[in-house]
């Protein structure tokens, strides 16, 4: 008999999966397909790849418990006041966006058939039919237009309150089309109602500790600060969730939540902390999820005050960061290298021509000569507020001693930093978290007049660009602008972003489907929705 399989088709390794789904033993599954004239060799490959098919495939039931690593009393099921990863949570699994963001970072419809518009100014919003609240009310056009109006009022307390202000008007054109006019055009509307700020409730709502949305679990408990569990929305408009119930809480400690999922009372923990994945050697039975969507770390230095207003200086520390160090040792690996900009690789817009600066004392050397700053004591502020920062801060110190570089590197306490460093001090970190698009980072960091321009970058030419690709439709367009933009920041500005720090999310391995995502780790804070458990 031929060592090749004869004639097999896809629909044959539907056939072996459905015989296994039904029981059938290896004994039964090689009979059969040495029948249908496959030989031993090849049999064994087509078992093979009919199991592992079904691995993929995910499996209804149990009960998920989780642990995040914040909470508070001030937990909320607000979509609009949500602050920390564990109301994120909660309201991914509770209510659902006009759009949603995949892991390559694209943009696609959830509760929008369609978001179309021929100016970027004005959109229509075309709603999915079928979908209900877990009361059993439709969703129409009334809802989505109470949803973001909500925040355009002060009273609502809305934490995207800026970003939804260029919606300057809304109309229902039927009871499942949306027309949304914005206040100049922006080609991101999209992409932007995918923020986890801009979920979906119903019309009318005052009472938010009910939970009631359209999406994969309905509210079961929710105790701030305590706990919140959910059961399985058995009319969900989509796939799943796979899962029974599922339960949420947060335990604070790095080594106590590892412990948690090692002794089996939790199922996932999120957000493990480098040192504590020591935990995880040598025990079987565990994976690691690592997401690189944007967060970083990075170096400020103001341009407009002390050492920064000389440009040899800001040049030179950009050439004194060792980022492939940082990324080992501050890091423990968790991170990918950074070019001086805040557009990460996860990000459909990134340059990644862009190279990072090369680590070169020398070179840093002759440009603090050339500023005349060595011998002078350059105060440096670091706090564990920004993640890893103090860590970054004595590498760097050390690389500057070696070239008669004096860097002060003065640890402040965590509690107040962001209130009395960050933005303020000449030299300083910052942390930033992810965004979805370009246009919010920038606006938001490097624009002239941006509310968190960390080093007081200025430019008109950016401003100019900035307003240009946020109009645009023309997508080839926009990465053009946007690419030269990311080295414009890289080049001019006063911040230093060494890495893009990785996030570590731990799971038993009978947990399947958590995958990565741009809007940052327990899966973009959507994995309740998503997983299922293999055995």
């Amino acid at each position: 008999m031929s060592d090749k399989i004869t004639n097999w088709t896809r629909s044959d390794d539907a056939m072996v999966e459905g015989a296994i789904r039904r029981g059938a033993s290896r004994r039964d599954l090689m009979k059969m397909l040495l029948a249908s004239g496959v030989a031993l060799s090849a049999g064994g490959a087509v078992f093979g790849r009919a199991t592992s098919a079904l691995a993929a495939t995910p499996k209804s039931g149990g009960a998920l418990k989780a642990a995040g690593w914040s909470s508070s009393t001030a937990d909320t099921l607000d979509p609009a006041k949500a602050s920390l990863s564990t109301d994120y949570v909660r309201c991914c699994a509770f209510y659902n966006r006009l759009t949603i963001i995949d892991k390559d970072g694209v943009t696609h419809m959830e509760l929008a058939e369609s978001i179309e518009s021929k100016d970027a100014q004005t959109w229509t919003v075309k709603l999915k039919t079928g979908v209900t609240f877990h009361d059993g009310k439709d969703l129409t056009a009334d809802d989505v237009i109470f949803s973001l109006q909500r925040h355009l009022d002060k009273a609502t307390g809305s934490k995207v309150a800026k970003i939804a202000a260029q919606m300057q008007s809304f109309k229902a054109v039927d009871k499942t089309t949306v027309e949304i006019t914005l206040v100049a055009p922006n080609a991101d509307l999209p992409t932007i109602l995918a923020m986890h700020h801009f979920m979906i409730v119903q019309n009318g709502t005052t009472d938010f500790s009910k939970g009631i949305g359209t999406g994969a679990f309905k509210r079961e408990v929710f105790e701030p600060g305590v706990r919140s569990v959910g059961l399985r929305n058995t009319s969900y408009f989509k796939d799943g969730p796979h899962v029974d119930s599922f339960e949420y809480f947060a335990i604070s400690d790095d080594n106590a939540r590892v412990n948690a999922l090692l002794s089996g009372d939790i199922h996932l923990a999120a957000t493990i902390n480098p040192r504590s994945l020591r935990m995880f050697e040598g025990v079987d039975g565990f994976t690691l999820s690592k997401t690189t969507s944007g967060n970083y770390t990075n170096l400020n230095i103001r341009l407009d005050q002390g050492f920064g207003a000389k440009k040899e200086f800001v040049e030179g520390m950009k050439y004194l960061v060792n980022r492939e160090q940082i990324v080992a040792s501050a890091l423990r690996g968790l991170g990918v290298v950074g070019n001086d900009q805040p557009i990460s690789p996860a990000n459909f817009f990134h340059n990644a021509d862009l190279k990072p600066k090369a680590f070169d004392p020398d070179k840093a050397k002759f440009l603090f000569d050339k500023a005349g700053v060595l011998g002078e004591t350059i105060p440096v502020i670091a706090s564990e507020a920004a993640n890893a920062s103090v860590d970054m801060a004595m590498m760097i110190q050390a690389a500057g001693a070696e070239i008669g570089l004096k860097l002060d590197v003065q640890r402040v306490p965590s509690d107040g930093y962001w209130d009395n460093y960050w933005l303020k001090a000449p030299i300083h970190f910052g942390n930033i978290n992810p965004r979805p698009t370009l246009d919010i980072l920038f606006s938001l960091l490097y624009s002239s007049d941006a509310p968190w321009n960390e080093s007081q970058y200025k430019s008109p030419k950016f401003d100019k660009m900035l307003l240009e690709a946020r109009a645009s439709l023309d997508q080839d367009k926009r990465r053009q602008l946007y690419a030269e933009m990311q080295v414009m920041v890289a080049d001019e500005a006063g911040t230093i972003i060494p890495a893009y720090l990785s996030n570590v999310d731990a799971t038993t391995s009978k947990l399947k489907g958590l995958e990565p995502s741009p809007l940052g780790g327990q899966m973009g804070y959507a994995f309740a929705e998503n997983v299922w458990f293999d055995a």
